[in-house]
C-alpha cells in the first residue's frame, strides 16, 4: 500500500478548501470523449488534478484532467473529466486514488463511463451498454498491500460490484426514453496497445462483451469503500479482428461525439432518479 489514510484525508481537505460545505452525493468518472457532461454542471467549481495533493495527471486523449463540483439534474455531483490509466505508468492504487478521496468528501454513488471495443458480434458500434459485471484477469488489484480499514475490509465480496438497484434504475430510464440499452460484461485489458484478434476471441469465450483499458480498478475500489456503482459503455468500435480494419484513437473520439446526445440523456435521466 503506497498511500496512508492521512494522505487521502489531505487530498480531501484541500478540495474542501475549494468547495466549502458542498457535499457531492454522486461521483462521476467520464471516459474518452465523454467528459462534456462536466461542462454543463451548474454553479461549477473546477479543480485541476495537478493542484490536488496526491493526485496524478491524466494524459489520455479527450481527458481534460479536472474535478468539477456543482449541480446536475438537481443532484450535487463531483465529475471527473478524465481518468488515470495503468498504461500511463500509474499503479492501480494511483489509478483509483480519486475514488477514495471522493468517498471521503461524501459521495455515496459512483457512475462510471467508458468507450470500449465491442466484442459481441450481435451488437453494433455506437450501441450503449449497461455494465452488469466485469472481468479483470491482469496484474494486481488496486487493493493490493496493507488494507486501510477506514475504507473497507481485507477481503471484500465482488458478487455485485455493479449495484443491482442501480441496474434496474438504468433499465427503467432507458425504456422510458426509448433508448436501446445493451447489457453485458466489460473485460479489462491494460493497454495501451489495442487487443489482438486472438485476445478478442479469447475474451468472447470467457464471456466478455466489451473490451477496454479502464473502469475495472476504480469500480473495485468504489465497491470496497461502500459506494453504489452504475456503469455504462459506449461501444465505440468493433473490437480487433471482427472487421478487416485497424483500430485508431480518432475512431473512438468520433464515436463518442456521435453518441453524445443519447449518452447524455441516459446518464442525466439516471441522475434524476438517484
Amino acid at each position: 500500500m503506497k498511500y496512508t489514510f492521512s494522505q487521502y484525508q489531505e487530498s480531501a481537505d484541500y478540495i474542501r478548501g475549494k468547495i466549502g460545505q458542498f457535499c457531492p452525493k454522486v461521483a462521476m468518472i467520464l471516459g474518452s470523449g465523454l467528459g462534456y457532461l462536466g461542462d454543463v454542471v451548474e454553479d461549477a467549481v473546477r479543480v485541476p488534478y495537478g493542484e490536488i495533493p496526491g493526485f496524478c495527471t491524466s494524459t489520455a486523449p479527450g481527458h481534460k484532467g479536472q474535478l468539477v463540483f456543482g449541480m446536475l439534474e438537481h443532484q450535487p455531483v463531483a465529475v471527473m473529466q478524465g481518468r488515470m490509466h495503468h498504461y500511463e505508468g500509474y499503479s492501480y492504487e494511483e489509478v483509483s486514488y480519486a475514488v477514495r478521496v471522493l468517498r471521503l468528501l461524501g459521495a455515496e454513488n459512483l457512475i462510471v463511463t467508458n468507450a470500449a471495443g465491442c466484442i459481441n458480434t450481435d451488437w453494433n458500434a455506437g450501441d450503449l451498454m449497461l455494465i452488469t459485471d466485469q472481468i479483470k484477469l491482469f496484474l494486481e488489484s488496486p487493493l493490493r498491500g496493507e488494507n486501510l480499514p477506514e475504507f473497507g475490509c481485507r477481503f471484500p465480496d465482488s458478487t455485485h460490484l455493479y449495484t443491482p438497484e442501480l441496474l434496474e434504475l438504468a433499465r427503467s430510464e432507458a425504456k422510458e426514453q426509448g433508448i436501446t440499452l445493451r447489457e453485458g460484461v466489460y473485460m479489462y485489458f491494460p493497454g495501451p496497445q489495442y487487443e489482438t484478434p486472438a485476445e478478442i476471441r479469447a475474451a468472447r469465450i470467457l464471456g466478455g462483451d466489451a473490451a477496454g483499458m479502464s473502469t475495472a480498478p476504480e469500480v473495485i475500489t468504489a465497491a470496497h469503500c461502500g459506494m453504489k456503482v452504475l456503469g455504462f459503455t459506449l461501444l465505440s468500435n468493433m473490437a480487433a479482428g471482427i472487421l478487416d480494419q485497424p483500430l485508431t484513437e480518432q475512431e473512438v473520439l468520433d464515436a463518442a461525439a456521435a453518441g453524445q446526445e443519447r449518452f447524455s440523456a441516459l446518464v442525466r435521466g439516471c441522475l434524476r432518479r438517484m
